[in-house]
């Protein structure tokens, strides 16, 4: 299998066994000071996304977090705190700790108390990155629930992506994400952010010397260019779907920024979740589903196009193709097995 990557890539890339993959990053994680539950969670959703198919939120990624917990950026001993507001809205702080061992809290929280209570409504703030958002709406939508995640960032850390019409980033890139428990194949996951593409993506082809998609980016002047380093010195995202993406993009900002308060750390988010047994039984549910589903994918196909793909679909397609291989860039591979000698390095100098 070769793997399907947005980067436009020369370098050759390695074929990585997950367990070679997982033993080093959890070794590194804990290095870093990281409990080795967080450091088993970390290594888990990085490898995750890489198996299916998502480089700009894999396993490169140990790249940056590795850089922010040397930084003081993030705190390796950080626990989640849950204050309840009402029987059905909660709000968790992250204690400036990386998200994904935060947001694995929320959804875990959000899933016990809908069951219960048919809805629940929880805003998590004060966290870092928190990964591959699917890989959370998928766990839930698999236990019957749907799930709204809304995320606005820090505009003054990461003014990323420009407004429709401008040519400077102004806003982060205020990913939305939706999953449905979906039909007999399995739960719909739309999992995007609202600019062209993922920031990740950006850092992960400097990270392996390659060129982004045509039609992404621009430079500071406003050209369209696909070199990730003019991003880096005063360039910009574009939106995605023009003044759409814009807007939802506006619309995530308000809502984490002016409802939940000040964005302490990367972002504030919000997160919905319904259980879908109130309004349909399970089996009902799943039978009109599929028949929607059905129903769309049966349309004729462009020239070009092979078959409809629902969202979600082609991410568990790469983790079933995969046979638990990653496929990393040799040049990020390489970065990142320097990252274990110079931590043991700078502890022991001597």
């Amino acid at each position: 299998m070769t793997t399907i990557s947005k980067i436009d890539l020369k370098d050759n890339r390695v074929v990585l066994s997950v367990s070679k993959v997982d033993n080093l990053l959890k070794r590194i994680f804990i290095s870093l000071g990281c409990s080795s539950k967080k450091s088993s969670e970390i290594s888990e959703h990085l490898i995750d996304a890489s198996l299916c198919g998502v480089e700009s939120h894999g396993v490169f990624r140990v790249l940056q977090y590795v850089g922010w917990y040397k930084k003081g950026y993030l705190s390796t001993s950080a626990k989640p705190e849950l204050k309840k507001l009402s029987p059905n809205t909660f709000e968790i702080d992250g204690g400036g700790g990386l998200g994904i061992p935060v947001m694995n809290f929320a959804f875990k929280k959000a899933i016990s108390n809908s069951k219960k209570n048919s809805i629940s409504a929880i805003a998590i703030k004060n966290v870092g990155h928190t990964g591959r958002l699917g890989f959370y709406a998928d766990y839930a939508a698999e236990k019957g629930l749907m799930t709204i995640l809304i995320s606005g960032g820090n505009r003054k850390e990461w003014s990323q992506v420009a407004p429709y019409g401008g040519i400077e980033g102004k806003l982060p890139t205020n990913p939305w994400c939706i999953g449905f428990p979906g039909g007999l194949n399995g739960p719909v996951i739309l999992d995007f952010a609202t600019s062209k593409i993922a920031g990740g993506l950006i850092y992960a082809a400097k990270s392996a010397g390659g060129l982004l998609p045509e039609g992404c980016i621009i430079d500071k002047k406003g050209n369209l260019t696909r070199n990730p380093d003019h991003y880096f010195d005063g360039g910009a995202i574009l939106p995605f779907g023009k003044h759409k993406g814009f807007g939802l993009s506006l619309i995530a900002q308000l809502i984490a920024e002016s409802m939940l308060g000040k964005v302490k750390k990367e972002a504030n988010w919000l997160l919905i979740t319904i259980k879908t047994s109130i309004y349909n039984t399970d089996n009902q549910l799943k039978e009109l589903a599929s028949e929607i589903l059905s129903d769309v994918i049966n349309c004729k196909t462009a020239t070009g196009f092979r078959s409809i793909q629902i969202p979600g679909e082609l991410e568990r397609e790469n983790k079933k193709k995969s046979n638990n291989k990653i496929y990393l860039p040799k040049k990020t591979w390489d970065q990142i097995l320097t990252i274990l000698p110079n931590i043991t390095k700078n502890k022991n100098p001597n």
